[in-house]
């Protein structure tokens, strides 16, 4: 499998940046599964460095793209369960040129959006045209391409869905694309052949073929913050479906893996995700 995305620069409760985006986090996944796995990710020049630990540990595994600038976020809690956040910079977008640099060669395809204008429709349906199985981030549907405090919304272009196998929402992300309550008449709406809402310790809820399973969580992972648990998620769910998996064991396994770096989380006080070995 294949996960893209953005860097980012992270500022979490004021302490000193650290590295962001799907690739910080979805390292552990892919080398947790024994299926070839690449990352690649794009971000401005001289904000490499910052991410100079990560490409030690993933080593051939992690590419990254230059462009002109990088996502950044400051993300403040309130409590380990609450957050505010802001869009400091807007990162780059991924069109014909970048598809061509990455050049991505698996089946399946992990899409990690931080926020909407990130990966096009006119993208999408290029991978889409290329024989790939594309897993979307719902956060690519919900957030405005907007500097300041997040803005989140249903405006996005229903030219997206057309394109993506696979598409992962928090409950929260879920509820602004229903607005309201997530039921199988909203995936019906959506039409997308199979929707993940995830609702953390409570478990997941797998929309495909016209029925709904509730795949409970691994266990219980309290106090701790979870920056970075969504892409863990989706990136070892998208490797397990890769590697011939079916939905509801690929999210079992997914939901194992959250947990034990949310337990890892706990004892070294980092949201540095732990690399098996």
């Amino acid at each position: 499998m294949t996960v893209m995305g953005n860097l980012a620069i992270d500022v979490i409760d004021g302490a000193p940046p650290t590295p962001g985006g799907c690739a910080s986090f979805a390292g552990v996944a892919l080398t947790s599964v024994d299926v070839p796995g690449r990352l690649v990710a794009m971000g401005a020049e001289r904000d490499h460095a910052l991410f100079d630990d990560l490409a030690e540990q993933l080593g051939p595994m992690l590419h990254i793209l230059p462009s002109d600038r990088t996502s950044s976020f400051r993300l403040d809690y309130t409590d380990v369960d609450h957050r505010r956040m802001y869009v400091d910079a807007i990162g780059p977008v991924w069109g014909a040129a970048e598809i061509e640099a990455a050049d991505p060669s698996t089946t399946w395809l992990h899409l990690a959006p931080l926020l909407r204008t990130d990966f096009p429709a006119e993208t999408l349906a290029l991978l889409d045209a290329r024989g790939h199985r594309i897993v979307y981030d719902g956060q690519g549907l919900v957030r405005a391409d907007r500097v300041g405090p997040m803005v989140v919304d249903r405006h996005f272009s229903p030219e997206l869905l057309r394109h993506i196998s696979v598409l992962k929402l928090a409950e929260d992300e879920a509820i602004v694309v229903a607005d309201g309550p997530f039921d199988g008449s909203t995936a019906d709406r959506l039409g997308v052949p199979e929707i993940l809402v995830t609702y953390g310790s409570e478990g997941c809820d797998i929309y495909a073929d016209g029925t709904v399973v509730r795949v409970p969580a691994a266990w219980r992972v309290e106090g701790v913050q979870t920056t970075g648990a969504g892409d863990m998620f989706t990136a070892c769910y998208t490797a397990h479906r890769a590697a011939g998996e079916d939905c509801r064991r690929a999210v079992e396994l997914a939901s194992e893996l959250v947990a034990r770096q949310l337990e890892q989380r706990l004892r070294t006080g980092s949201v540095r995700p732990v690399l098996p070995g």
